[in-house]
């Protein structure tokens, strides 16, 4: 899958040369210009890729990932994955998902390492540190025991982080991120 570039969505939707995300109605215009592209498109993950966009404020941030987040059911959307967030990105969009009690999964710009943003439980977050450290389709004995867990716990936070579309869980009783580094 092919991210999508959000500079390039920017640029289309308000016709400026600009790589700033700010203001509402900025913010509002990008978020129709992605559903528009998403509702075209087969079944798959969003990949939003955020490397080239400057500065990102609340407003567009709750306009772009929060609200968009929300919208997607209805869309022929795995899930939204997202890329290059710098750490002013990162922060903006993890306090409106949180507003929102929404949670996703990310992959920082400097270090593409996982990350989760928004509404996380605390098990959550190291789950998705081994999960990405061990890379590909792994199985809750593994993750339960790089952890020193009980696998039922870790049983439960990766059932619930695919619930919420951050992981994606497999047939096989496997689960994966499926982030590309």
């Amino acid at each position: 899958m092919t991210p999508i570039r959000l500079d390039l969505v920017l640029r289309e939707a308000v016709g400026t040369p600009y790589s700033d995300l700010v203001t509402r109605s900025t913010g509002q215009a990008v978020r129709h210009r992605l559903l528009a592209t998403l509702r075209d498109r087969p079944l798959a993950d969003a990949h939003l890729d955020f490397g080239a966009v400057g500065f990102m404020d609340f407003s567009c941030a709750d306009e772009v990932v929060a609200k968009l987040l929300l919208e997607v059911a209805a869309l022929p959307v795995g899930r939204i994955v997202l890329h290059g967030l710098k750490e002013d990105h990162a922060e903006a969009i993890d306090h409106a998902l949180d507003r929102h009690g929404l949670v996703l999964a990310a992959l920082t710009h400097d270090t593409e390492r996982a990350c989760l943003l928004g509404r996380v439980e605390p098990d959550w977050r190291p789950v998705v540190e081994r999960l990405f450290a061990r890379g590909g389709r792994v199985g809750v004995p593994p993750i339960a025991h790089d952890l020193t867990w009980e696998e039922s716990r870790a049983r439960v936070a990766l059932h619930a982080l695919a619930e919420h579309r951050c992981v994606l869980a497999h047939p096989d009783a496997t689960f994966e991120l499926g982030l590309a580094r």
